[in-house]
């Protein structure tokens, strides 16, 4: 037996749940007994996600950021720099050819509204910048390759 007060627009109501199951509960309000039939839902069919693929001629300015995740074959000894969780670039700090030292921030990422400033895990030369200012991307996803 449970036993809840609630007020509704401003009147007390005392509310005693006797006995309960899967069909039906048998409950009392300020001491009148009611049995109260459950209505019984059809459950929905589980839909698929399906990616929608946009044409790089039709993408406008005003797109949606599109979400980026790549695992690219890279040379022996390049370092990949992966997004440590998901996010938005919010900035490139460098591009292809630039020499970096370990610590140079490379590129910054926003995520749960605080800016992340993704740093050169060694010294190298960007071999590759895998998204661009405004991507949006998961955990794990390449962004920028080093040799």
């Amino acid at each position: 037996m449970k036993v809840f007060k609630y007020k509704i627009n401003g009147s007390p109501y005392r509310v005693v749940v006797q006995n309960s199951d899967d069909t039906s509960v048998e409950l009392e309000v300020n001491g009148t007994p009611y049995m109260v039939e459950i209505e019984q839902t059809k459950k929905k069919p589980v839909s698929r996600i399906q990616r929608q693929v946009v044409s790089s001629s039709s993408q406008t300015k005003n797109a949606a950021p599109r979400p980026t995740v790549t695992r690219t074959a890279v040379a022996a000894g390049s370092i990949v720099v992966n997004s440590p969780l998901p996010g938005v670039i919010l900035d490139l700090r460098v591009s292809v050819g630039d020499a970096v030292k370990k610590g140079d921030v490379l590129l910054i990422l926003e995520a749960m509204k605080m800016e992340n400033n993704i740093q050169a895990p060694s010294d190298g030369k960007v071999a590759k910048v895998s998204v661009i200012k405004g991507d949006s991307v998961l955990e794990g996803a390449e962004l920028v390759v080093i040799e």
